[in-house]
């Protein structure tokens, strides 16, 4: 298991609020309005959402790393992963609701989601509890700033493999959350909305981002 590893299921647990506000409506909606209410279609659905984080992660992490090693250019994870230590930072400010300028960048991937989302809505109502899981699949390119961050971690993992268990872990740390949503509960989106929560878990982001920015630098610096 490695940092980024434990960084990005850390994320996904800080970042649960948001993914509660971008998926959470549905994910109690399948439940609830569903014709076969299942225990099985918030796992199904879940489930599916985190295979298509995997998926991407390891296309994103697997495409960057061969062009990395076959373009013969010296050091382009090292550059790319300052990107990515930005992009941390970003997501802090986001978090702790400083600043939201990845927003802006979600908005990037609505003219590819508005061509995708149809795929999703032709599951819907599920026939089948099984259903829950392609549409799962799909609704996790939603486009979210939360997932676009995470991705450049992947993007810089080195590999396919690596990227693939970025993403997963990221989607670990949203599972409960997003599982209890399902469910109907509240109590635990009233946790993820607290102040305290959100700012200490935007600050340990913060931290982590400008130690990586730092350590990325002085690497290459000193090369």
């Amino acid at each position: 298991m490695t940092p980024d590893w434990i960084g990005a299921f850390f994320i996904g647990i800080v970042g649960a609020a948001h993914c509660m506000g971008m998926c959470g409506g549905i994910a109690s909606l399948l439940s609830t309005n569903s014709s076969n209410h299942s225990i099985s279609i918030p796992i199904l659905y879940n489930l599916g959402r985190l295979i298509s984080y995997c998926v991407i992660g390891a296309v994103i992490g697997g495409a960057i790393s061969s062009i990395a090693e076959f373009s013969a250019i010296n050091q382009a994870l090292s550059w790319l992963r300052i990107v990515a230590a930005l992009f941390m930072i970003l997501l802090a400010l986001y978090i702790g609701r400083w600043w939201h300028g990845l927003v802006y960048i979600e908005r990037f991937g609505q003219n590819l989601w508005k061509y995708i989302a149809p795929a999703g809505q032709a599951f819907l109502p599920l026939k089948s509890p099984l259903y829950a899981l392609p549409f799962g699949f799909i609704w996790g390119w939603l486009p979210c700033g939360l997932v676009y961050s995470i991705l450049t971690w992947a993007a810089v993992s080195g590999s396919a493999v690596n990227g693939a268990f970025i993403m997963l872990a990221f989607g670990l740390g949203t599972f409960p959350a997003m599982l209890l949503v399902g469910f109907g509960a509240t109590y635990l989106n009233k946790l993820k909305q607290s102040n305290v929560f959100r700012q200490a878990g935007a600050i340990a982001i913060l931290a982590y981002g400008i130690y990586t920015l730092h350590q990325t630098i002085t690497l290459l610096s000193a090369s």
